[in-house]
């Protein structure tokens, strides 16, 4: 209980931190691309974008004020959807990677070329549900692969978020009812 009243007392440190995370998670996915020829599948860019979401988040609840209680129901909502939906991301990948062989759909167009003849909705649609190279796992540490990873990090963001962000009751925080 002490960390979590350390994180709270020192909230927009917290965030910051949590900011830096975020940032250098999307650097070390840029880094495996360019120096180790790591292509990133559809879902994996759609990460990238849900972890940059979530730094810029942090970033946001990290300037914002703790008062009035506004700003910190607003500062948890940024960090809650931001890192719900990059969670919920990398959880479709996680899924589709644990497929058998032959139940993964085959391999689409590229990511550019559907944005340039869909719909932004028909390409969402069509990348969540997934491909063949989304089903490759080139890249693990401890057994898991980077799409796990991602998720791991998503799901303690959140949890962090909203740790560091609620507006507390004992502070005063809460408005009276």
């Amino acid at each position: 209980m002490k960390i979590i009243e350390t994180l709270r007392r020192h909230r927009r440190a917290a965030n910051a931190v949590a900011a830096v995370i975020c940032f250098a998670l999307v650097g070390y996915a840029i880094h495996s691309q360019t120096a180790n020829g790591l292509d990133p599948c559809p879902l994996c860019i759609f990460q990238r974008m849900g972890v940059t979401a979530m730094g810029v988040a942090f970033l946001i609840a990290a300037l914002l004020p703790a008062r009035p209680v506004a700003w910190a129901y607003t500062a948890s909502a940024l960090t809650t959807l931001s890192c719900g939906a990059t969670a919920g991301i990398a959880a479709r990948h996680v899924y589709i990677q644990s497929l058998p062989p032959g139940s993964v759909p085959a391999c689409g167009a590229t990511l550019d070329y559907m944005f340039e003849i869909f719909p932004v909705m028909d390409v969402l649609k069509k990348v969540l549900t997934g491909s063949g190279e989304c089903a490759k796992i080139d890249w693990t540490f401890l057994g898991i692969s980077m799409p796990g990873w991602v998720l791991i990090w998503a799901l303690a963001l959140l949890v962090a978020g909203l740790v560091i962000n609620w507006p507390r009751r004992s502070a005063g925080a809460w408005p009276a009812a």
